[in-house]
């Protein structure tokens, strides 16, 4: 287990990375870090690493803090997003480099036997004699992942590894990833900004921005039940449709439609709503019903085909809106539609971000 406590880091310029980070990861987890590019997620994998020292709090493995270890005394693994491998070592080479330095270092002969288990795993057997300049972007990230695990580290970091793969790469590669660190049981931390990666392959994910984690969940909840607005922007493609609304008389209004707030899930409600208060309502494009009884009508700007689905792009209250509907459904540019919303599925935020429904 990974147990990160009250964990800040400040740059001597000021610049505040990480603000009092509480993070607790299972022994054997597969845990993202999510977020923007500059949120704090490759610090915190940094200082878990060693490679940065933090400001104040604590980091412990298995109750034991590390934050005054060698990264050499740490037991970890880490891929870079580069891969790091020696252009001028065989596949093979690499691998077992690890093994033959240090002072627990084997000999060859024995770190070929241990290599082999791990390259047999990894699928990479074939290429054990060929160098890195001779590989796809796919077979060096699997080398790199191979010449990690065969440290046997108790903790696997990944910063970024897929980020110079192309798309249909990237898609095979992040399932072998899971397959692999599932298979060997290491706890295993990855760091990505593509929130597909993040939710297809973690057990827990930890969205990040500004230096806090928003909300740290499994996948599934950061979608269904995001902590607050940020995470509901931050997750979801395409992106949720947010409308400025304002409560009155027990509806919210919003330039375009209006909501009765009679007709939402009380187990939903968070928070009393405010009389005048100006309020965010999210609604995510498959939340948009097509229905010919619908209470919102609207002309059809353009469609886009993705492939099981369509996205049809309309104007509500004069914010540019999405809708996603079944690739069979016959519309095109300029037709109109009806919608309903699917209250139950929709969410209520304060202008501060922070969820009342």
């Amino acid at each position: 287990m990974i147990s990160i406590e009250n964990l800040r880091k400040v740059y001597d310029n000021g610049y505040e990375a990480l603000k009092d980070i509480d993070l607790e990861i299972p022994k054997g987890a597969l845990v993202c870090l999510l977020g923007p590019s500059g949120c704090g997620k490759s610090t915190i994998l940094n200082i878990i690493a060693g490679l940065l020292d933090p400001t104040s709090g604590d980091i412990k493995f298995n109750g034991e803090s590390v934050v005054n270890l060698h990264p050499k005394d740490r037991n970890i693994g880490m891929v870079f997003q580069n891969y790091a491998l020696y252009p001028h070592m065989s596949v093979l080479e690499n691998v077992i480099f690890p093994l033959t330095v240090g002072k627990n270092k084997i000999s060859k002969a024995e770190a070929s036997k241990v290599a082999e288990k791990y390259m047999e795993l990894t699928s990479i057997m074939d290429i054990k004699d060929k160098m890195p300049g001779a590989l796809s972007g796919g077979q060096q990230q699997r080398v790199a992942i191979t010449r990690a695990l065969v440290q046997n580290p108790s903790i696997l970091l990944l910063d970024e590894p897929l980020s110079n793969l192309d798309a249909r790469l990237r898609l095979r590669i992040r399932e072998e990833i899971r397959n692999i660190v599932k298979s060997v049981g290491v706890t295993t931390v990855f760091v990505t900004h593509d929130q597909e990666e993040a939710l297809s392959i973690s057990d827990y994910i930890a969205i990040m921005d500004e230096g806090v984690i928003q909300q740290y969940d499994i996948p599934q909840n950061l979608y269904l039940e995001p902590a607050n607005l940020f995470v509901a922007k931050f997750i979801g493609s395409p992106e949720i449709n947010i409308y400025n609304a304002t409560y009155n008389d027990k509806k919210l209004n919003s330039k375009g439609f209006s909501i009765s707030c009679e007709n939402l899930l009380e187990s939903r409600i968070c928070d009393n709503f405010i009389e005048d208060e100006n309020y965010l309502i999210g609604i995510r494009p498959e939340n948009f019903i097509l229905d010919n009884n619908g209470e919102i009508e609207t002309i059809i700007e353009s469609v886009e085909v993705i492939g099981r689905y369509l996205v049809l792009h309309f104007n509500l209250g004069d914010i540019s809106s999405r809708a996603v509907v079944d690739s069979k459904v016959v519309l095109k540019e300029g037709d109109k539609a009806r919608f309903k919303i699917d209250l139950d599925n929709s969410y209520i935020f304060e202008t501060s971000g922070r969820r009342v429904y």
